[in-house]
């Protein structure tokens, strides 16, 4: 409590900026500012910003927020499960990219370096538009956003004057899907008044077991078939015959989301806003694992889960026109709840593990926006404390027996504290010419405790560790034509070490390692650099290219290590290698994006865009080169839209390229056990979606994805793709 009162009283004593929304139009698009800490001007802005519309989210009728983002084409999203789905941001991914909702950190003190799914827990029917950030983003957003932020910002209530004088409104969504028998129903209800507005959601999914395509994918091998899977009944585990192998069995689960909003507006100037979140599901099965064989042949694992995952947010943020210094400003403070938990059997073993992590996050931010000459200032200041307790048992799954084990991280008290003060000045060089200048300063603390040694004897019982941390930004763009726009974007970023970098306890990655503790790892910090030109004309046609570069200092890698002075130890009865995190040299990173946009005709659009990184980690150890993890093979989204009235039909082609052996990490997070001996191969998807209006309340979703049932998988991905999926959605407005 003492931690959370002086996040509290130092922001009190410092100053914000407030939130507005403003727009207007420009050649490039509309400018709107969702949040004072970045514009989606393209005409303005320096840094690579996209945006996922309600209407794009509607048409697209994605069964979750994963897809909705890898079916955008912008970014790579990878997935180990189903209730998979781990975005990739110019070849960052996990905690070095950020994740927020409606503003909000998503990222946590446990927030590994492998593959997350945290972004499945926003539910995208509740979602009003996502906004991509690329990039370094820290100056904005603090930690962990070395490769960029996406922002999920949820639907709002609206007032009277907001809603065409509704007093009750909503709507009704629903969705069948094929592949994987999905069921799915969504529902929202507003109440507008004059100064008082509600917004109440609801939703639910039950995603059957995925099947996959059933024809191959060109000249490559057939991979990734389920042709046995375990089946346990009374206590014994029965290798049982797959009635049909392309079913990847367990793969299947189910998800509740809630939302609850409030606004209140007494004044002109005066606005109360209150968000309360609420998501779980039932167990995920961690299929990749649940596929591992014994030398023998047999399968592995009998039960690996991902736990109910569970989050809870409550969010208050009170916003006043011109309230100190003639600055507007907004306040807000926020509490979350986050569980997560693994449960796992190998087959033949009566002893079920289960690891249970209990996450509270507190934040409070004050923010700020002046007018300042010819340009506009944001500052302000914000704090964050986490906290985390770790327990562990086993159970006999024949007896009921529950015993202790050691626990995923320290089982004693574990915590971090963040305190932050940033400020950017948007302005005008000349009357095409303008620039950003932005930077942030702060603070950050992590304790870790272990208590009971009973299971590993470490040589400390304790790993305090605090950091100055810092970034800047600079940025400027010029609109030097009607028809040529040309930006150039520099900025840092850094990412403090979290409890899971620093304290993680024994984690066996697939039986051939283990990680170890390492409690000398220091922040990881990057510059990138990106050039932008846009080539355009108005209403008709948009050529965008943007190549960028990132260098990232004290690179944070997993490599060999010793426990006790030995780089073997005992564990589970086998000679198992010590590995642990590692500040191991420097990583570059480069790549290029392009996107074209042509009007062929008044209702007829063609879209296009192109993806590719490259990335490296050079060791300090021996100055070699080795391919960096996470980062995907080439890929992108192209295809014609038809749009006229009642009637919406896309017909596109998703596709990645083939990522090669040689460019696999050594790491194991790209997961090459997982794909064909030669890496994985390339692949493309032809689909098509329409969007039916018979009357003003009703809008009809159809569509095929996958129409030629290709067999494929994504890059260090654990589970194939879903084959040929018919989908039939509904969506009625009152």
């Amino acid at each position: 409590m003492e931690k959370i009162l002086s996040i509290i009283a130092l922001s009190a004593t410092m100053v914000g900026f407030s939130q507005t929304d403003t727009t207007t139009a420009n050649q490039l698009g509309v400018v709107k500012i969702e949040s004072q800490r970045y514009t989606k001007s393209k005409k303005n802005n320096s840094q690579a910003i996209e945006s996922i519309t309600q209407k794009d989210i509607e048409f697209g009728n994605y069964q979750n927020t994963a897809d909705m983002l890898s079916n955008s084409g912008k970014l790579f999203v990878q997935k180990s499960q189903q209730g998979g789905g781990s975005p990739v941001i110019r070849g960052l991914e996990s905690s070095r990219i950020l994740l927020l909702v409606d503003g909000v950190r998503m990222n946590n003190l446990i927030f590994r370096g492998g593959h997350l799914q945290n972004v499945l827990s926003v539910d995208e029917n509740m979602l009003e538009s996502t906004d991509i950030l690329f990039g370094s983003s820290s100056t904005q957003f603090g930690s962990d956003a070395l490769g960029g932020a996406i922002n999920l910002i949820t639907k709002r209530p609206l007032l009277l004057s907001q809603n065409n004088g509704k007093e009750f409104s909503g709507s009704l969504n629903t969705r069948y899907s094929t592949a994987n028998e999905e069921k799915s129903g969504y529902g929202d209800f507003r109440f507008s008044g004059d100064k008082w507005a509600t917004l109440t959601a609801i939703s639910f999914n039950d995603f059957g077991d995925v099947k996959m395509g059933s024809k191959k994918n060109g000249k490559n091998d057939f991979f990734g078939a389920r042709p046995f899977y375990i089946e346990t009944v009374n206590g014994l585990d029965n290798i049982v015959k797959n009635d049909d192998p392309l079913v990847q069995k367990f793969s299947g689960y189910k998800q509740y989301n809630a939302m609850q909003k409030v606004l209140f507006k007494p004044s002109e100037s005066t606005v109360h806003n209150l968000n309360l979140q609420f998501s779980t599901t039932t167990d995920i099965p961690r299929y990749d694992r649940l596929t591992d064989l014994k030398n023998n042949g047999d399968l592995k694992t009998a039960t690996w889960n991902y736990g109910p995952q569970k989050r809870i947010l409550a969010g208050y943020k009170f916003s006043k026109q011109k309230a100190i210094l003639n600055s507007d400003l907004t306040i807000g403070t926020s509490y979350q709840n986050i569980e997560e938990s693994r449960i796992n059997r190998n087959h033949g073993k009566t002893g079920e593990e289960s690891r249970i992590e209990k996450v509270s996050v507190y934040s409070i931010n004050a923010d700020l926006k002046a007018k300042i000459g010819q340009g506009e200032l944001l500052y302000g200041v914000e704090g964050f404390y986490d906290d985390l307790k770790s327990t562990a048992s086993i159970t006999n799954i024949k007896t009921g027996v529950v015993t202790p084990t050691n626990t995923r991280y320290p089982d004693g008290k574990n915590f971090t504290l963040k305190t932050d003060a940033f400020a950017t000045y948007f302005s005008k060089l000349t009357e095409n010419t303008t620039y950003n200048l932005g930077a942030r300063v702060g603070y950050a603390k992590l304790h870790s405790e272990f208590k009971d040694k009973t299971y590993f004897p470490f040589p400390f019982s304790d790993i305090d560790q605090t950091n100055i941390t810092y970034s800047g930004a600079a940025g400027i763009t010029n609109n030097s034509t009607k028809n040529v726009r040309v930006s150039f974007n520099v900025a840092t970023g850094y990412r403090t070490p979290n409890v899971d970098d620093l304290a993680k306890v024994f984690d066996s990655a697939k039986g051939v390692s283990l990680v170890v503790p390492n409690p000398n790892i220091k922040p990881e910090k990057n510059i990138t650099g990106d050039f932008n030109i846009t080539l355009y004309t108005d209403k008709i046609f948009e050529f965008e290219n943007t190549v960028f570069y990132t260098q990232l200092f004290d690179a944070i890698v997993t490599d060999k290590f010793t426990f006790n002075g030995k780089n073997t130890v005992i564990y589970n009865g086998v000679a198992t290698p010590v590995v642990a995190n590692q500040n191991l040299g420097k990583a570059e990173i480069f790549g290029y994006s392009t996107s074209l946009k042509i009007n062929l005709l008044e209702k007829l659009k063609f879209y296009g865009n192109f993806n590719y990184t490259y990335g490296r980690v050079k060791s300090e150890n021996d100055n070699t080169s080795r391919p960096l993890d996470h980062v995907p093979p080439i890929y992108g989204k192209t295809g014609f839209n038809y749009e006229f009235k009642w009637l919406n039909l896309d017909l596109n082609m998703l596709y990645n390229g083939k990522k090669n052996l040689e460019d696999y990490s050594a790491s194991g997070e790209d997961n090459l056990v997982y794909a064909p001996a030669n890496g994985m191969p390339a692949w493309q998807t032809y689909n098509f979606k329409a969007a039916i209006k018979p009357f003003n309340s009703l809008t009809i979703y159809s569509g095929v994805e996958n129409i030629l049932d290709i067999q494929y998988r994504n890059f260090a991905s654990g589970i194939n793709a879903a084959g040929r999926n018919i989908y039939l959605g509904g969506k009625y407005n009152f």
